[in-house]
């Protein structure tokens, strides 16, 4: 391609994006491309030694206390309670059956269970956050600082600030009609949709997959919205995305590996959320 063929090709680029910024004044999107898990000796431990997904039978009875906790604080219709249609996406993208979801509602959350998240820090100086869903504060707290003792973490104060709650919606690189959706075009899709930032990142089987991240409250609109514009949407739901990432040596990884691995076969926690790079 001659020099000026290339100049023209990215003044028509420039000009592209330059209007669709001034379509949209109010709204700043990010595209970026994650450190692909090939490259990452952490998505490596982790994926290969790290927590290994619950399993079945145990993540829906951790699933149906959720939506029972939601229909307790907020009622059962998911269009008046934002918490409950949220968890109910959680629940589709994980398969959960139908009639268990609606059995959950149903029953409701008669018991004493409270949703509630520790801070720590792990090694090498990573933070880490802990969800549990307990009836037993004391024992959950006792299980945790032991966990914490044995692994070299300890519970520290401080460390939510390095996590925002996003919206977390992940699709495929191919729309509905098969063809490859490229990193721009996505980028292009979540402003239509609403979203506030794109990653590409690669998944536990090495597949590259798109992650789209929205405001909390969004969640359920920005999925339906990429669904509309061709999209298939593999999973919906609200992490906490690191702020601040910590860099570890490989002995600090394979340590905080275990600790994260031995948390999460914990029976009250839900979910672990760290920062490590």
């Amino acid at each position: 391609m001659s020099a000026g063929a290339m100049l023209m090709q990215v003044n028509v680029l420039f000009r592209r994006h330059l209007w669709m910024f001034l379509d949209h004044p109010s709204r700043t999107i990010h595209a970026s491309c994650a450190v692909f898990a090939g490259h990452n000796k952490w998505s490596k431990v982790r994926h290969v030694k790290g927590p290994k997904d619950m399993a079945r039978s145990r993540l829906f009875q951790k699933l149906s206390m959720l939506i029972r906790l939601a229909v307790r604080e907020g009622g059962p219709n998911p269009e008046l309670n934002t918490n409950l249609a949220n968890i109910i996406e959680q629940c589709r993208s994980k398969s959960m059956p139908k009639a268990s979801i609606e059995g959950a509602i149903a029953g409701g959350d008669k018991s004493k269970s409270t949703l509630q998240l520790y801070e720590a820090r792990g090694p090498g100086g990573s933070s880490l956050l802990i969800e549990i869903l307990t009836d037993n504060a004391k024992r959950s707290s006792q299980a945790i600082r032991h966990l914490m003792n044995v692994h070299g973490g300890q519970i520290a104060d401080g460390v939510r600030h390095n996590f925002e709650k996003k919206g977390i919606i992940v699709v495929g690189t191919k729309d509905q009609a098969g063809n490859p959706v490229s990193l721009e075009r996505a980028l292009e899709l979540a402003i239509e949709a609403g979203a506030e930032d794109v990653q590409e990142e690669e998944d536990e089987e090495e597949k590259i997959m798109l992650k789209f991240i929205c405001s909390v409250p969004t969640l359920r609109e920005v999925r339906e919205k990429l669904d509309v514009l061709g999209l298939c949407s593999c999973s919906a739901s609200l992490e906490f995305i690191p702020t601040i990432t910590a860099q570890l040596s490989d002995e600090e990884m394979d340590r905080a590996s275990q600790l994260i691995q031995a948390l999460g076969d914990c029976e009250d926690v839900i979910r672990v959320y760290d920062n490590i790079a």
